[in-house]
Parts: structure tokens; sequence; C-alpha cells
């Protein structure tokens, strides 16, 4: 059965675009801010904007899953082990998405101190949950955001893969330009 959409809607679009930029650039500063020495100017304020920018992505996501759910989406073009593959690798990534901002917030909230996103709003601490929360959820969110870039890697590759070999319209209905 084929669907009548043949382009993401432009909200969807919108947000997956900005999602791609977002984690790659989080990513990126994750693995810069972790050396970081004491005597950076940038000590403070990197984490601060990470957390931050995290805070809104996992507000920014969460409205992603709903707005997936509430919306009609275009079929997904492939052979049936490519579907079910693309299907897989889309739930592992949200899956990680929210594995990597419960992580960060067990990180950032053992000590009590709530996170202060961008002075706008505060999200509250529980505190400390369990023994050694800060290094546990450091570890598993140093690995999910491995993970996840790994996949989006994946990701990108299959709709490049679509585009160049395949010659379908996989890509263009992520950039709403069908042939």
């Amino acid at each position: 059965m084929s669907s009548e959409v043949k382009n993401y809607n432009p909200v969807t679009r919108a947000i997956h675009w900005t999602s791609a930029v977002v984690v790659t650039g989080m990513f990126a500063v994750g693995l810069w801010m972790v050396d970081l020495s004491y005597y950076s100017e940038w000590y403070k304020t990197a984490p601060h904007w990470h957390k931050s920018i995290g805070i809104l992505l996992a507000g920014l996501t969460i409205f992603r899953i709903v707005w997936k759910k509430a919306t009609v989406s275009p079929d997904i073009e492939g052979k049936p082990y490519e579907v079910i593959a693309a299907k897989l690798v889309h739930f592992l990534m949200y899956l990680a998405l929210l594995t990597l901002f419960i992580s960060g917030y067990l990180i950032s909230t053992e000590d009590g101190r709530s996170i202060d996103v961008f002075d706008w709003f505060a999200v509250p601490s529980l505190g400390a949950l369990f023994e050694n929360q800060a290094d546990i959820s450091g570890e598993i969110h140093f690995y999910c955001a491995w993970a996840l870039i790994l996949m989006a890697g994946a990701h990108a590759a299959a709709a490049i893969k679509h585009h160049v070999i395949n010659k379908d319209n996989t890509l263009r209905k992520m950039i709403g330009a069908l042939k």
C-alpha cells in the first residue's frame, strides 16, 4: 500500500535537519570540552551551552516523536530488508537520544544543582539516585553518543546510496524536492 504523502512535511524536515546539525555539533563539542583545563576560558561556558542545548534538543525530540505519531509520512523506499533496517536504525537513534538526555541529566544533577538553561529556566535536580551516578552516567553518555553518531553516519550514507545508486526519492523526500 502506497502512502498518498510524497514528501515529509515542512515541520518534520525542519526538525530533522535541525536535529542533525545539533547532534553533530553536540558530539564534536562534547569530545572537545572533556579535555578543557580548569584554566580555559571555556571550562564553564562550554558545559553550560552543552547542557542548555541538550535540554532544548530533548524538548524538540519529544515534540518530534509526538509529531511523528500525529502526522502521515511517506513510505520508506527500498528492498524489504532495507525498510526493516531503516525502521530499526530510526528506533535505535531515538533510543540513543533518549538515553543521552537521561544520562546527561544524571551527570549534571548528581550534586543536587539544577540545570540552568541559558538563564531562561532551570531543570530541577533529583540529586544522587545511585552510587557513582555521574561516573556511570558519563560512561553511558560517552558510548551512547558514539553509537548515535555512527548510526547517524550510516543513516546519511544510506540516504546518499539511495540517491546516487538507487536513484529513488529517499533523500528528495527529506528536502522536499521530488523529481
